[in-house]
């Protein structure tokens, strides 16, 4: 989690850092655990705001998560819900995949 909340400070990309934070994290927690998180379970406002306190403390932020943990790895919908949250999660909200 540790290199998670590095990750946030860095901000490598351009465009698209959480999402493509969201998806490793998702492989760490897959790997290291057998574990993903099922991102639906996430407020996306308690999320940004935990995010963005992180650096300073990042306990908000492994709560958030530790209690949307999920061993459903495979479950297809599972994961492309967590596409869509990662989008809603940075304001775009146009489609949903289950919708398309």
């Amino acid at each position: 989690m540790e290199k998670y909340v590095e990750m946030n400070i860095a901000h490598p990309f351009r465009e698209g850092n959480g999402r493509s934070m969201r998806i490793w994290l998702d492989y760490i927690f897959k790997s290291s655990l057998s574990k993903v998180v099922d991102w639906s379970r996430v407020d996306k406002n308690d999320y940004l705001l935990a995010m963005e306190r992180s650096p300073v403390k990042d306990i908000e932020i492994k709560h958030i998560l530790k209690h949307a943990l999920t061993d459903t790895v495979s479950d297809r919908l599972v994961y492309m819900k967590g596409i869509d949250h990662s989008y809603y999660y940075e304001g775009y909200n146009t489609f949903k995949l289950e919708d398309l």
